[in-house]
């Protein structure tokens, strides 16, 4: 039971990390900056987030027993599926159209 809770945390904390730096101006969701985010920042704070969220998964499995070994195509995959979630973020922010 505790296992699939804390798979479930991990993809809902990956689903909000992966839109965060889409939904908001701040840095990091914290620090206000001077000017508008560039597309770059956003993909540094993708990556950013992208590896707090598996600093959690880690953690997690950690407490749970021992960490299973992953090669490059692990974090690959976890980071092809980590962009997917950022795309309703990457919608909202430079594809919807804004009216008014």
């Amino acid at each position: 039971m505790m296992d699939s809770f804390a798979a479930g945390l991990v993809v809902v904390l990956a689903l909000v990390f992966a839109n965060l730096p889409f939904f908001t101006e701040r840095l990091l969701g914290l620090y206000r900056l001077a000017a508008d985010k560039s597309l770059g920042l956003r993909l540094l704070e993708l990556l950013f987030f992208y590896m707090l969220t598996g600093a959690a998964g880690l953690g997690l499995e950690h407490r749970a027993g021992q960490i299973s070994p992953q090669g490059w195509e692990f974090y690959a995959i976890t980071f092809a599926l980590f962009v997917t979630f950022a795309f309703p973020g990457f919608v909202y922010r430079y594809l919807l159209k804004r009216v008014g």
